[in-house]
């Protein structure tokens, strides 16, 4: 593996002279893109394939907009109309915090921050947007029949310029009403307690292969009745839905096999009936096409967004396997029983058999939806847990993308600032990239789909804490095998040291670098963050009598000091076995003081701290993309002949291209 791997970077070193992966930066974000390698030596219905495929990973980008928001889409027009329609100063510092907010929404899919999720503190004034509004074509705005620029103003304005009206898309603070203190646009005049109520009603404690209940759904309140309204062809979403079905029936024309073009029109279906049961078998065949090169995901599938952990935001990717990469993950794959065997958990809670692990390194070629422009760097679905026990999951880790962080990042000052001494930037800059990509398998491909919930528990027993917890026992089950013999035997890492990189890397992100995303007095609110905390500072605070981490001071800064690997893999397995049992056992009241405990607070002078060394950088804390250009390349016949592939488009070029060619929802979505 890492022979295969130097001769990858070998191969792509006239890449990394000529391929420019940064694209800009404003506020707390940079753009980069990411290189779609070996393209071009895909059959010509691959690319056929991926080309009808990427086309319906665009055509659903209202829908998230939408969900993030009710008042989304209307204020990402106001905003475009003025950007692209303004005949005033362009120079002037209100027009520049304005251009600099819509870049932000159109990053975020909304007003709300994609990962703190607190709503964007605009730098430009009301009065200023009010008179660019009156100035250009009223047509071009989104206005209600009758409505008026001064009465379209009167109702949106608090929701862009007033902090206290929806002022965070997702809240997770205990003890709160979530439902009602939430922007995310998933309940319409519910309480959370009315929501909880309606999906309990609905469930069966014998229910062996329980669909997801509420995952494709908005649940509202009309003439005093709590209702769904289901997200499908015919209903809410359903004019981007159509374009989405359009698509995805030219892309079965072309699969690559009978099972494949399976896959697609039971997707089809599901959009069309919205039946939950039809996604479940959706999801079924999906998992067992294992033998197609190209992929995709499309449709309703994370839960981050609602403060319930229910309701699944729209996402897509296309992508393709890497065939050399997916070596080191078929090896992972291929012992999963093993894993599974040698975890630290109670026997109770292992599976006796892990059937349908599957796991791939993909190139990907089109992100849509949740998956952009942020996007993650591995997948691991389906997530329902019975279709996990019977029938198995799909991991990827996300090859082409880790490589353009790793490119993008190079040299830009932050290991040198943050790291405590040459001995661990030695081990960063030898094993990081190789031990980070390791996690991320380990994570995708074991970690989720390792355990097993006890008869008669509910998936959605944690309830709000179930994300943060689900992130955790994924990262524990990581972290806990990079260190093993196991891994140097199956050849996945070079010697036994190796594994320290992503240890020393994990716990200063946990404890201190990741800091830099969250605003100065705020608390940590996303999963994946809290995830990473709790592990850090548990297993900090559990090995501090033996100083088995420490945060030590040089020169006035303060770093994090590893002393003890071995003993910090035992803390890792400990954490590991009881977050299992709180899984397993749908132990809430367990959950929420461990979240609460570890995951939440940030020592205010250390975060200071790390935040004015951070901005000394001049470097951005969230990253995302922009995707490359498909062009369909036909004969006299309208036949395809080719798919051509191009890099060179800017971030509002893009944005304002895809505003304006997928469009596809009214500006208010009742």
């Amino acid at each position: 593996m890492v022979l295969a791997e130097c001769n990858e970077t070998k191969k792509n070193m006239t890449e990394v002279d000529t391929f420019d992966y940064t694209v800009e930066q404003f506020a707390d974000l940079q753009l980069l893109r990411y290189k779609v390698h070996e393209f071009e030596n895909l059959t010509l219905k691959q690319k056929e394939l991926i080309y009808y495929l990427s086309q319906a990973a665009l055509e659903g980008r209202d829908i998230l907009f939408d969900q993030n928001g009710k008042y989304n889409l209307v204020i990402r027009r106001m905003l475009e109309v003025v950007y692209t329609d303004y005949q005033g100063d362009r120079a002037d510092a209100n027009f520049i915090h304005m251009e600099i907010y819509l870049k932000r929404v159109w990053f975020s899919n909304g007003i709300h921050h994609h990962y703190a999720s607190d709503k964007f503190v605009p730098g430009f004034s009301p009065e200023f947007f009010k008179a660019a509004l009156q100035s250009v074509d009223p047509s071009k705005l989104p206005l209600a029949e009758g409505e008026t620029v001064d009465m379209l103003c009167e109702e949106v304005f608090p929701i862009i310029f007033d902090p206290e009206v929806m002022s965070k898309r997702v809240n997770q603070a205990d003890g709160e009403d979530l439902v009602l203190t939430s922007a995310a646009n998933y309940y319409e005049g519910v309480t959370q307690k009315e929501a909880e109520d309606f999906y309990n009603a609905m469930k069966s404690p014998d229910d062996t292969m329980p669909v997801m209940f509420g995952m494709n759904s908005r649940l509202v309140k009309e003439d005093g009745k709590v209702q769904e309204k289901v997200w499908k062809s015919g209903g809410l979403y359903g004019e981007a839905i159509d374009k989405i079905l359009y698509w995805l029936g030219k892309a079965a024309g072309v699969s690559e096999n009978e099972q494949q073009k399976a896959v697609i029109e039971k997707l089809i279906q599901f959009y069309k009936d919205g039946d939950l049961k039809t996604f479940d078998e959706y999801a079924i065949l999906w998992v067992k096409d294992l033998n197609s090169r190209v992929d995709f995901i499309n449709g309703f599938t994370e839960s981050y967004g609602d403060p319930l952990g229910m309701k699944a935001s729209w996402e897509s990717i296309v992508n393709f396997k890497d065939l050399e990469a997916t070596k080191r993950t078929e090896t992972i794959s291929t012992h999963a029983q093993w894993f599974e065997d040698h975890s630290p958990v109670d026997k109770r809670f292992k599976k006796k058999e892990v059937k349908g692990v599957s796991a791939k390194v993909i190139t990907a070629a089109m992100l849509g939806g949740d998956l952009y422009p942020a996007t993650a760097i591995g997948i691991n679905l389906p997530n329902s847990n019975w279709i996990r026990s019977v029938h198995g999951s799909k991991s990827v880790t996300i090859g082409n993308l880790t490589d353009a962080y790793n490119k993008a990042a190079h040299g830009n000052g932050f290991t040198d600032e943050f790291v405590y001494s040459a001995e661990e930037k030695e081990l960063i800059d030898k094993y990081a990239d190789l031990t980070g990509d390791l996690h991320t398998d380990l994570h995708e491909c074991l970690g989720h789909g390792s355990g097993q919930l006890l008869p008669g528990v509910d998936q959605d027993a944690l309830k709000a804490y179930g994300s943060t917890i689900e992130e955790a026992r994924a990262d524990l089950f990581g972290l806990y095998y990079l260190p093993d013999a196991k891994m140097v035997e199956l050849g996945l890492t070079p010697n036994e040291d190796a594994y320290k990189a992503e240890y020393y890397t994990y716990m200063m992100n946990g404890l201190m670098t990741q800091l830099v995303r969250i605003e100065l007095g705020n608390s940590v609110e996303e999963a994946h963050m809290r995830n990473r905390q709790l592990i850090a500072k548990w297993a900090f605070e559990n090995g501090a009598a033996e100083k088995v981490v420490e945060l030590v001071k040089k020169d006035g800064k303060t770093y994090v000091k590893i002393n003890d690997y071995k003993k910090l893999r035992d803390l890792f397995g400990q954490l590991l076995a009881e977050i299992q049992r709180i899984k397993s056992e749908g132990d809430y009241e367990t959950a929420r003081k461990l979240v609460e405990k570890y995951a939440v607070k940030i020592d205010p002078v250390l975060h200071s701290e790390v935040l004015a060394r951070y901005e000394k950088l001049h470097l951005a804390p969230y990253k995302g993309f922009i995707n490359p250009v498909y062009e369909a390349v036909t004969d006299e016949n309208g036949t395809i002949t080719d798919v051509k592939v191009s890099y060179d488009e800017g971030y509002a070029e893009q944005m304002l291209r895809y505003s304006k060619k997928y469009a596809n929802l009214p500006y208010r979505n009742e």
